[in-house]
């Protein structure tokens, strides 16, 4: 559009340019009648401008700026009196950004010809870019006093006073121009937002109404003001216009949206799933404000049933725009609370798969892959966070432990010491780490290394139960620091005295130091527990056997056989009827 503007304008300047030049010929002639001589003198002349004019228009079509402009300075000063030439050199100036020079050169066409609208509105833009408002607003009053229908002085006018915060004064712009258009969105719509400026609602409200009674037909006019009132704290007023723009159209979802939130505000719930089930079921309507709209009506509910709703509004929003990826996250939320993990976990894989930006989301992915025990997804989804964002740690951190759970000892550790470097933020994670990393460790059967792991993180949290119950009884096994063994897993069993995987652990280390008779005291307890392991059962039969139990031994072995969970000696400590050593 500028392009062709520009184009006109040229056009017009040369037109201007060659009326000037024929004037001051005309001139000539009534004053030296007969003077052939200087007639030729004054037709050669015409022509050299015009030739000027039209190069240096050659050059600026061709987007020559800078050939351009000593042509038109040739122009200027083969006649200073000819304001053509001064408009041409500003047009120039503009399209190189040289305003002030531009606005010098364009002044200097007004004064000689005030009268041509062409070099007005030229300087009078320039003044508006350099912040002249008030001289800019000057010659766009007189442009419109002489054409009073011309519009788009009208609306340049009303944006000078706009810019210089005369609010006053554009409104007044705008109602002259509303008396020649009649009653229109768009200078209504400035209008309002001008009033609104001013904090005066009643003027921006009657202006809102004013466009209803021209429009009536027109329900988006009346959603309007109902949107002005509610931002305004007028919200019992704003039900009338929505219940009108619905008789309208009963499938204007912005209505209802408003009124879902006005019943919301109320505390009406039941009124609120009415409007907010008709609005989750309209495709037209984006999810954005139904998402709004129902993340405020979430925070209102109280009883199980009304949660409920919520989680049956959810998927009907989510299956309403299955690939807005905040209606599937909002979806899985409820899902979550109501205690849906495995599904809610899915529907954040689907968002994350639409738009896999959202840390947040692959947080939680991870957080309840390892909640439900799914290593494999644990693994696959891990990686393909760490594929978006490879500096977090925690993701790191939980591709590691995937890795540790499948006894891919070695990448386990690769992951846990990239995850290291880069908890600068999380500091609370590193001894966690640690932990994990003395279980790969000792999977790799590198001892030094894994003890070095544990008593890191028990340094840094020295009431760690995952780190004090591996570590014992890794040592138990190895034989090795018993005392240590000793003092971790009796710690464990006092803090928890019913735990049997604790209970289990303290048995081993006494079973190792030969104090049978303790271990089973505490093996008995932990064979309480519904949840007992067949590992437990297993150590149950050893101890047994260790005090002369030998069929008692063999029937708890029999038995753990049956419920897994066992040592790789189980069936031959079964075949045999005899212990043998781990």
């Amino acid at each position: 559009m500028r392009n062709r503007l520009l184009k006109y304008t040229l056009l017009a300047c040369l037109f201007a340019s060659s009326a000037s030049v024929f004037t001051a010929t005309a001139q000539q002639r009534s004053r030296n009648a007969g003077a052939a001589p200087e007639k030729k003198d004054s037709t050669s002349a015409r022509l050299a401008s015009e030739s000027l004019a039209a190069e240096g228009m050659k050059f600026m079509m061709k987007d020559e700026t800078d050939k351009a402009l000593p042509v038109f300075d040739q122009l200027i000063q083969f006649n200073p009196q000819d304001p053509a030439g001064y408009y041409l050199r500003a047009t120039a100036l503009i399209k190189l950004n040289r305003l002030d020079e531009a606005m010098e050169s364009s002044k200097k066409a007004y004064d000689i010809d005030r009268d041509n609208i062409y070099y007005a509105q030229q300087l009078a833009e320039l003044y508006a870019k350099r912040r002249k408002l008030a001289e800019a607003a000057q010659i766009y009053e007189t442009l419109l006093s002489k054409n009073p229908d011309n519009i788009q002085y009208g609306v340049e006018l009303a944006s000078v006073y706009i810019f210089n915060e005369q609010f006053d004064k554009a409104i007044d712009a705008y109602n002259v121009l509303e008396k020649s258009l009649g009653v229109t969105e768009e200078i209504t719509h400035q209008k309002e937002q001008l009033y609104l400026r001013q904090n005066n609602l009643e003027k921006a409200l009657i202006e809102a109404r004013k466009l209803i009674a021209a429009e009536p037909s027109e329900v988006s006019y009346r959603v309007e003001l109902a949107e002005m009132l509610i931002a305004n704290d007028r919200v019992i007023e704003a039900v009338v216009p929505l219940e009108e723009a619905l008789k309208l159209n009963p499938d204007e979802a912005q209505a209802h949206v408003l009124l879902a939130d006005i019943y919301r505000r109320n505390g009406d719930v039941e009124k609120c799933n009415q409007e907010l089930r008709l609005v989750f079921a309209n495709p037209n309507l984006d999810a954005d404000p139904k998402i709004r709209v129902l993340g405020g009506y979430l925070q209102m509910l109280k009883t199980d049933a009304e949660k409920s709703d919520a989680v049956q509004l959810a998927k009907q929003l989510a299956e309403t725009h299955p690939n807005e990826p905040k209606a599937l996250i909002l979806y899985a939320d409820q899902l979550i609370r109501s205690g849906k993990k495995a599904e809610g976990r899915d529907l954040y894989v689907r968002s994350a798969a639409i738009d896999g930006s959202v840390f947040q989301v692959w947080g939680a992915i991870l957080q309840l892959d390892g909640d439900l025990n799914q290593v494999d997804s644990l693994l696959v989804h891990s990686e393909k966070a760490l594929e978006l964002f490879p500096n977090q740690g925690t993701f790191w951190y939980s591709n590691g432990t995937a890795r540790l759970m499948k006894k891919n000892y070695k990448e386990a550790i690769s992951s846990f010491e990239e995850s290291l470097k880069m908890t600068g933020e999380m500091p609370d994670l590193v001894p966690f780490i640690h932990a994990q990393m003395g279980d790969a460790y000792n999977g790799l059967g590198d001892h030094t290394k894994s003890d070095a792991s544990y008593e890191l993180a028990l340094k840094a949290n020295p009431d760690d139960d995952h780190v004090l119950n591996n570590y014992s009884y890794f040592l138990s096994l190895r034989g090795e620091k018993l005392d240590l063994a000793s003092k971790m897993s009796e710690k464990l069993v006092r803090e928890h005295p019913d735990n049997p995987t604790y209970l289990d652990t303290y048995a081993w280390v006494l079973y190792i130091r030969k104090d049978y008779k303790k271990a089973k005291e505490l093996l008995e307890k932990a064979m309480q527990d519904s949840t007992v392991s067949g590992t437990i059962v297993e150590h149950y039969g050893d101890v047994l056997f260790k005090l002369g139990e030998r069929d008692n031994a063999l029937a708890q072995w029999k038995r753990a056989k049956r419920m897994g969970e066992t040592t790789e000696l189980l069936d031959k400590k079964i075949a045999t009827g005899a212990l043998h050593d781990q």
